[in-house]
């Protein structure tokens, strides 16, 4: 099979723990653009946070964001945008602040969230963010239902942190009995991710190959989390890290090695060494 696209989770995928990449990561990926494969990024940290991985990737490609919500390769320019409107996200907040939880307005170029547990040096580390081409402002605030009365925002995504997950179970069946414009998606450590009706990590992937005119047998996909389930089912290569649930590791096609011990690597350089160069199978009228 010739493969056309490798999407690729941040977290726990192309990151090791300590959240740095790896040499022979970026060799990989290099190798694998090298070859004319499109590369991407599916996950559900923001836009700039995602943009800030490619750049060290050398990657200039759309970027499926914000668990599919904002897909773009420039923050300024995005093909796919789906926002929670301004009275939605109001109540959802105000739902939830009953919870014992933290909550994160998430839009693309910033984050507004209430207080709880917050690291004593995070104010410090996102000071020095500020410099960065790539900054993204993170606003603490005591009472984020405030807030909004004061300023209303439409995120692309609502992250709440949960500190079990009987409270998140209880929060997601009653959002979803409440709120039929939103999707609730469950994710790794008590984390439960409110998106737009109709966004999902899949259904991003599924906008971005229709613009690449890519079908779903020539994407490969490399996931670890479970928000990674159904991309890794659907893709016409599913690829789980070594370090990902058994649930996940019994849907995919394939598993490779841990993010601490290179898996993304291993994956690419065994699957794409032996597959010619997009451009020289376009020449020999092999694909289209």
């Amino acid at each position: 099979m010739i493969y056309r696209m490798l999407a690729l989770n941040i977290d726990g995928t192309l990151l090791q723990d300590n959240g740095r990449l790896n040499k022979a990561t970026k060799e990989a990926i290099e190798f694998a653009v090298s070859k004319g494969i499109k590369v991407t990024l599916v996950t559900s940290r923001n836009f700039s946070s995602a943009r800030r991985v490619a750049k060290e990737l050398r990657l200039n490609t759309c970027l499926v964001t914000h668990q599919g919500s904002f897909v773009a390769s420039e923050m300024d320019k995005p093909i796919l945008v789906r926002r929670i409107n301004e009275d939605v996200t109001h109540d959802i907040v105000r739902f939830l602040e009953a919870f014992n939880c933290q909550i994160r307005l998430v839009h693309e170029r910033y984050t507004i969230a209430n207080k709880k547990k917050l690291p004593e040096n995070l104010i410090g580390k996102f000071v020095i963010q500020t410099s960065n081409r790539f900054s993204y402002s993170e606003t603490y605030v005591d009472s984020l239902l405030d807030k909004l009365i004061e300023t209303p925002v439409s995120p692309p995504k609502i992250e709440v942190d949960f500190d079990n997950n009987i409270d998140l179970t209880d929060a997601k069946k009653a959002l979803h009995q409440m709120f039929h414009e939103i999707n609730c998606i469950e994710n790794d450590n008590h984390i439960l991710e409110i998106v737009p009706q109709g966004s999902s990590k899949l259904k991003g992937v599924l906008y971005l190959c229709d613009r690449l005119n890519i079908q779903r047998e020539e994407v490969v996909m490399i996931g670890s989390g479970k928000d990674d389930l159904a991309l890794i089912e659907w893709a016409g290569l599913g690829v789980a890290m070594g370090n990902a649930s058994t649930k996940l590791k019994r849907s995919a096609d394939w598993i490779t090695r841990s993010n601490n011990e290179n898996g993304v690597s291993y994956m690419v350089k065994e699957h794409f060494r032996k597959q010619q160069p997009i451009e020289f199978l376009k020449k020999m009228n092999l694909i289209k």
